[in-house]
């Protein structure tokens, strides 16, 4: 059985902290999307009976949360990916060695301008989180902002 729940995990819960971090590096608000969020949903669904973070490969960038004992939120999946902004040294446009900071990078990309997320509690008790971003971001060379 799917349980999709919206205490704490609205769109505007996810629009709101996107924009805080966005808003910190001088980056233009993101909006919500029904279209992505629709392919959010969607994925979300699929990936409940086994709660794995694998990426969906779709049309669109993709951040994924996922954990178990606790009832993470919105803002707890966007709080996980906004710090690596500790590791990413935007005069390098680098990420520190051995770190990951793309998921930061996607939540900051400048040009990514619409979200959809989705919030799934797994057949196994675990929460799984996607936010899809259009257009999506994270090119190689490029600066997020």
């Amino acid at each position: 059985m799917i349980h999709a729940t919206t205490a704490q995990n609205s769109p505007e819960d996810f629009v709101s902290a996107h924009n805080s971090a966005r808003a910190a590096v001088g980056v233009g608000p993101v909006s919500w999307n029904d279209t992505v969020a629709a392919y959010a949903q969607d994925y979300a669904k699929q990936r409940a009976g086994d709660c794995q973070l694998v990426h969906s490969d779709g049309p669109y960038g993709e951040n994924l949360f996922g954990g178990s004992g606790a009832d993470y939120t919105a803002a707890d999946a966007v709080n996980s990916w906004v710090s690596e902004k500790q590791y990413y040294d935007y005069s390098s446009n680098t990420c520190a060695e051995g770190q990951v900071c793309g998921h930061y990078t996607q939540v900051v990309w400048r040009d990514s301008t619409n979200i959809g997320c989705a919030r799934v509690v797994c057949n196994n008790g675990g929460i799984f989180i996607t936010c899809n971003y259009y257009p999506p971001g994270n090119y190689l060379g490029q600066r997020p902002y």
